[in-house]
């Protein structure tokens, strides 16, 4: 129960520190409003903290809700806050003891310092007081000699100007031994107002004179040293300023400075000129109309082989480099110094007045831009000059150090055309180059169809296996190498062009500056490269191989058949793959954006299978020309109406078999087979009958009466007319049963429209029967439809008997036997 008692004296201590502490904030001039803000005020009575504490009612709450264990723990806990609060309490009683006593010590001393204060202050006074009263007396003792005194201040300073104006003169003539040029002009202008207001006085006129011929002579040694140029450029520059402050014409010193550099620039372009050869534009103009026609051979080395002319003295990049460290250096040299003298040099007083930037400007525009052209025709002399497309890298290196250096030209003179004028020397010399590789691809396709040409004339011993009826006639188009001419053909000149798309590539070269330049990279990427090269070629190579269909005479011209199917197929090749593969290999090398319209492969693709397509047509007519001929003359030749029984089938009918082999393995070599209809079981012993059971008796009656010929032509017209049309001359597929049907189609009608121009005896009527069936027995496997062989034989057979003086059919075994017997 002794431990219930602790809590009331407990409180009494708080009490008796809480009025402590209220104590020091009272002292510290802390009061008890801004706690207040800071935190409410607590009315629980319970509340320790609280201004409304009571200790009665805090301990009757604590027996009655706290055991006494836990009595004991608060009593524990709240001594440890009371030796605490009194730690800081004795803490802050010492701290602010020591603050007190520093305190009264810090005011002691005020009070000393502050009393020998006011008697300075007062001595001060005193002083102020005397000074003022000796003023007082000075001022009026001197206050009548105030005038008097102004005056002579006045008199003495124009004395001492006076004796400037007669001094001058030596001055002058000293500042001019002494090359103080600065100080004289200077000197003159301070004195040259007044000079020339009193000039009506002889003193003063005399001054005057003598001064004027000592400027005279100084502006005179001014202007020598100003067209000697040898001393610095800060010299240079306070030369020209003088010779401005002495009235001497802005125009005419822009005229002499720029004289004079343009002395020693005219010197740097004929060092140039003397480089370029002297008959180089004879060379040129001559070299421009034989490039189309003699670009060379290719060669190892070099993608193409355009001739060049004799080699100049130097190369390409050694004249760049003595263009840019002689002229170009030396002009922006120039350009720096005039600016410097009479462009960016600040002017003062009445310099400011006269506008001299902009007319020295206006000058140094006209002087670059004339020089410049005269450079930019060198330049372009010597480009023309390089004409090689063996290697681009001098080429490429040269115009990067020109497109280099003239950037310098563009950041000394913002205005100038210079820098544009250079960009398109630059873009033109691509340009150009990109020409010369087309020309050079031209020359190399068209070289490569003329090693093709020679391949097919060159006789061939061995056919590489082909099986085809007859040696000799059947090789002269050497059918066997005509895969590998063309895989040649195409592998040589996709190379090419990979070739040509590297060597022109090097003006996209990352470390080149007008490489991604946007004036630059677009339009030469798609437009030069793409439009103007790749594009150009493939369709040269479409137009060059139309070009072959053009000149076709009875049998086709010198065309040699062999090279019109093998351009057929390469033309058919560019459009299914090559030309695709081409643009796409040429828009990832080069980032071609088709922000500008460009040809769409689709449209060169159109162009490459109709030229295909027209190769081929013309391939089926020059070879079904070529057979026809040989049936022509054969039907032409012979007398038809006494003719001896035939015995075996003619040599010209074999020979034609033997064409139609040769043509048909050709053909299977580079394109396939197509689609046939099927064939029946008697496709070889088809017989051809010269009269059908409902027109025998009438076309073969006893009496040969002139209506029976009436009646059988009537009859054939209808039999006609329910026969399918046949297109002679139709397009063809891109297989092989097509190309051998058309030329077989072209074949037999020309035997047919030979055979209705002559007459037949009955030995000419049989002798048709043995060629039509012979021909029927070979020629029928290679056509898509066998019906258009029997229709077409049929017509001729019945042709034949038509006009037939003395139709006596042959009996169809006796026909079998001669063909089989061949």
């Amino acid at each position: 129960m002794a431990k219930k008692k602790s809590p009331p004296g407990f409180n009494k201590d708080s009490g008796r520190r809480r009025r402590v502490h209220g104590m020091l904030k009272l002292y510290y001039g802390l009061n008890e409003e801004g706690k207040a803000a800071e935190q409410a005020e607590s009315l629980d009575p319970c509340d320790i903290n609280g201004p409304h504490f009571d200790p009665e009612l805090y301990l009757n709450k604590l027996r009655r809700e706290c055991s006494l264990a836990e009595l004991m723990d608060h009593e524990t806990c709240m001594v440890k806050q009371i030796r605490s609060l009194d730690s800081d309490m004795q803490t802050l009683v010492y701290e602010n003891y020591n603050k007190f006593i520093s305190a009264t010590d810090t005011i002691r001393k005020m009070k000393n310092d502050f009393k020998k204060m006011e008697d300075e202050m007062d001595c001060l006074s005193a002083n102020m007081a005397a000074i003022t009263d000796f003023s007082a007396r000075i001022s009026g003792t001197l206050q009548d000699q105030h005038v008097q005194i102004t005056k002579l201040s006045g008199v003495h300073t124009l004395l001492r100007k006076l004796q400037f104006l007669f001094e001058l003169p030596a001055r002058l003539n000293k500042c001019l031994e002494l090359q103080a040029y600065a100080q004289a002009v200077n000197s003159h202008r301070k004195a040259r107002c007044v000079l020339q207001q009193y000039s009506h006085l002889p003193s003063f006129k005399g001054i005057q004179d003598d001064c004027h011929a000592i400027m005279d002579k100084l502006a005179q040694e001014l202007r020598q040293k100003f067209r000697d140029g040898g001393t610095s450029s800060k010299d240079l520059s306070e030369c020209v300023e003088l010779l401005l402050q002495l009235d001497e014409p802005a125009e005419e010193l822009c005229d002499k400075f720029l004289s004079h550099a343009r002395s020693r620039l005219e010197s740097d372009l004929q060092g140039l000129g003397a480089e370029i050869k002297p008959d180089a534009s004879s060379a040129t103009s001559a070299q421009n109309e034989s490039s189309g026609a003699d670009a060379g051979s290719p060669t190892d080395s070099s993608p193409t082989g355009l001739p060049s002319p004799s080699s100049p003295k130097t190369d390409i990049l050694e004249f760049i480099d003595r263009g840019c460290n002689e002229f170009v250096s030396s002009l922006c040299l120039v350009i720096t110094s005039y600016q410097e003298l009479f462009i960016n040099h600040p002017q003062t007083g009445e310099l400011a007045t006269k506008n001299i930037p902009q007319m020295a400007n206006g000058k140094l525009q006209a002087f670059v831009d004339d020089l410049a052209a005269r450079y930019f025709s060198l330049v372009e002399q010597r480009i023309q000059e390089e004409r090689g497309v063996g290697d681009n890298s001098l080429l490429v290196r040269a115009l990067d150090r020109f497109h280099r250096r003239l950037q310098a030209v563009s950041k000394l003179l913002p205005g100038s055309s210079v820098p544009n004028q250079g960009t398109e020397i630059v873009i033109r010399a691509a340009n150009e180059r990109v020409k010369q590789y087309l020309c050079a691809l031209q020359s190399f396709y068209m070289d490569s169809l003329t090693d093709v040409r020679q391949a097919l004339a060159t006789p061939r011993l061995s056919m590489g296996g082909a099986s085809v009826v007859g040696g000799p006639a059947s090789s002269r188009d050497n059918p066997s190498s005509l895969p590998d001419l063309l895989s040649s053909l195409s592998s040589s000149i996709l190379n090419q062009i990979k070739s040509v798309l590297a060597s022109v590539h090097l003006f996209t070269a990352k470390d080149i500056s007008f490489s991604n330049k946007p004036y630059f990279k677009g339009e030469f990427c798609s437009k030069g490269v793409r439009e103007s090269l790749v594009v150009s070629f493939i369709r040269f190579v479409c137009q060059s191989s139309r070009q072959f269909c053009e000149s076709a005479g009875d049998k086709g011209g010198s065309t040699p058949p062999a090279l019109l199917l093998l351009l057929s197929r390469l033309c058919l090749d560019y459009e299914t793959s090559t030309i695709s593969y081409i643009l796409t290999l040429t828009d990832e090398q080069f980032l071609v954006q088709h922000h500008t319209p460009v040809t769409p492969v689709t449209s060169l693709c159109a162009e490459a299978r109709e030229a295909a397509q027209k190769l081929l047509n013309h391939y089926v007519k020059v070879q079904g020309l070529i057979i026809s001929q040989m049936l022509r003359k054969s039907v032409e030749t012979r007398d038809w109406v006494n003719t001896i029984e035939p015995r075996n089938v003619r040599a010209v009918m074999k020979r034609v078999v033997e064409d139609t082999t040769s043509i048909d393995v050709q053909v299977g070599l580079l394109y396939e087979e197509g689609v046939r209809k099927a064939h029946s079981s008697d496709s070889s012993k088809r017989t051809f009958s010269v009269y059908s059971s409902s027109r025998q008796q009438a076309r073969y009656a006893a009496s040969y009466t002139p209506s029976a010929p009436m009646d059988t032509n009537l009859l054939s017209n209808i039999h006609k007319l329910f026969s399918e049309r046949i297109d002679i001359f139709s397009s063809v597929e891109f297989n092989k049963v097509s190309v051998m049907t058309g030329i077989i189609k072209i074949s037999l009608k020309t035997f047919l429209e030979c055979v209705r121009l002559r007459t037949f005896g009955r030995y000419g009527l049989q002798q048709i029967q043995v060629d039509c069936h012979y021909l029927q027995m070979y020629l029928w496997r290679f056509v898509s439809d066998e019906n258009l062989v029997h229709f077409l034989l049929d017509e001729i057979v019945g042709s034949s008997a038509h006009r037939c003086l003395d139709p006596a059919p042959m009996e169809q075994s006796v026909i079998e036997v001669i063909c089989e017997r061949g």
